[in-house]
Order: C-alpha cells, then structure tokens, then sequence
C-alpha cells in the first residue's frame, strides 16, 4: 500500500508541483493540501484519490512556485501614506528620513494586500491531467511492490507447508512418547492397575490432544489463501482473515503438542505467518 507518484509542469507564471505519498492504514485516511485558489476543486481531487487508491495513509500536496515578474501581492499606497505622515507628526521635525519612516510604514498592518487569484478553468485543466499522472506512477508503484509481495506470500506458504508435513510425521512419535510417559507415571506410584481401564483413559486423554482436525484446517487454509491471491477480487482484508484463521489452527496445535519436536516446528510456522502480518497491510 506505500507508494510515491509525481508530477511537474511549466505554467507561462508559475510551476506547479503535484506529489502523492501513501502508507499503511486500514481504511483510506486522505489528506489534500492545496492552494486557496484551487480549493474548489478539492471536492474532485478527494474523489479521484479514494477511487484510484481505495486504502492507505495518504498525502495529496499542490506546490506552486510563482516564475514570472507577476505578484498577487502588491503595496497598498494609501495605507503606507498615511503611516508615514503619522510617522512625521510623531516625529515633528522637518528633516524626517523617509527612508526610515518607509521601512517603518511597510511593517504595519494592512501595508501589503494579496489581490485573490481566481480560478482559471483552462490552467485547471492541465492541473489535472498531471493529477491523472502522479495517481498513475503511485499506481504502478504499488503494482511492482505487489509483484514482489506476491512472491514472499508463495515462498512463506510453502514454508508453512513443509513445516506442516513435519508435524504430521512427528504426530506418530508424539502419540507413543505420550503413551510411554503416562505408562511411566503409572509404574513410578507402583499400584496395580487395570489395564483396559488404563486403555479407555488413554484413549480419551489422546482425543484430547487429537490435532487432526487442526492438520486438515490449516492446510484448507493454505490453498485457500494462494487462491485467493491468484483470484481478481484478491484484497487485504480478505487475505487478512485468512491469515487470522490459520494462526487460529497453528495456535491450537501449539497448545495441543505436548511434544518438544513437535512445538519447535509450530514456532517455525508461527514465525513465518507473523512475517506475512506484517506485510498484509501493503495489500489493498
């Protein structure tokens, strides 16, 4: 969801600066500064930016610079007249610098006015066509930082994929080794026992440590995410709670393994899947 697009153009007075900057954000969070003289356009501005760039922090900015000879803001005469002659009358003498009076006058309020630029339809219209071209180079940005995204999406799932597999070939060695020290502890308080009710109690402490569902889950969750990243209507918040589910199923795992082999390759998931959290967020 970062990315940065602009545009420069030449006015016959000015030079217009157009730049658009987007970060991470859940929803679209837009802010447009722009010069006063345009800001009946800012309505358009804002709808053209939520179409184009659906989510993210985002910095729309107009900078004029002013090249020609030409100023909006010019010396009010009058008013600095009239400072100057107050000026002398406090003053009293005939040998006044009016030199000095000036740079006093042009201090005072109201000695400058800014005459309002009103909006030019035709200059606007450049404006805008270059707007078009900075959302198209942030576009284009967040298309190649996707492609690359795209990538590490496929080479994390797969990770979790093969750490899957290994949790599936050490479910047999966690099942004896649970047996094994449950047949131990029995032993250690040296009592008789009756074997088929050790058997029943057996059966339903393993249920409860059972994580076949957990494995069929999360590898449904896997396919489901690289099809929903091929898919056209692929979005982060879609991606996001698929991403929810599978931490869901990886956790329950953890919780359930009861078996140091088995939990170091849970973490190795659980680390790959926070890497795909954290980059999540860059996908609309």
């Amino acid at each position: 969801m970062t990315g940065y697009g602009k545009a420069v153009l030449q006015l016959p007075t000015k030079k217009v600066t157009i730049e658009i900057k987007s970060l991470n954000s859940k929803n679209l969070d837009l802010n447009v500064r722009i010069p006063s003289y345009y800001k009946e356009q800012e309505l358009n501005v804002r709808k053209k930016l939520a179409s184009a760039l659906v989510r993210g922090k985002v910095d729309f900015s107009i900078f004029v610079e002013m090249t020609a000879d030409e100023t909006s803001t010019v010396l009010n005469n009058g008013v600095i007249q009239q400072y100057m002659q107050q000026l002398r009358n406090v003053v009293q003498t005939g040998s006044s610098d009016d030199v000095e009076l000036l740079k006093m006058a042009v201090r005072m309020p109201d000695a400058l006015k800014t005459e309002r630029e009103e909006l030019d339809e035709n200059e606007w219209n450049i404006i805008n066509e270059h707007i078009d071209i900075a959302i198209k180079e942030i576009v284009q940005y967040r298309i190649d930082e996707a492609a690359s995204l795209e990538i590490d999406f496929k080479e994390r799932i797969t990770n979790i994929r093969t750490y899957l597999e290994e949790v599936k070939a050490l479910d047999g060695d966690r099942v004896e080794n649970v047996k094994t020290r449950l047949k131990k502890a029995i032993d250690d308080l040296k009592v008789d026992t009756d074997e088929n009710r050790f058997e029943q109690e057996l059966i339903y402490y393993l249920e409860k440590l059972d994580i076949n569902e957990e494995k069929v889950r999360l590898a449904n969750h896997l396919d489901y995410f690289l099809q929903t990243l091929a898919s056209e209507d692929s979005n982060g918040k879609k991606l996001g709670f698929i991403v929810q589910e599978m931490g869901r199923e990886i956790n329950t795992t953890g919780s359930k393994a009861n078996f140091a082999p088995m939990q170091k390759a849970v973490i190795q998931m659980k680390n790959e899947l926070e890497q795909i959290k954290e980059q999540i967020l860059n996908v609309l």
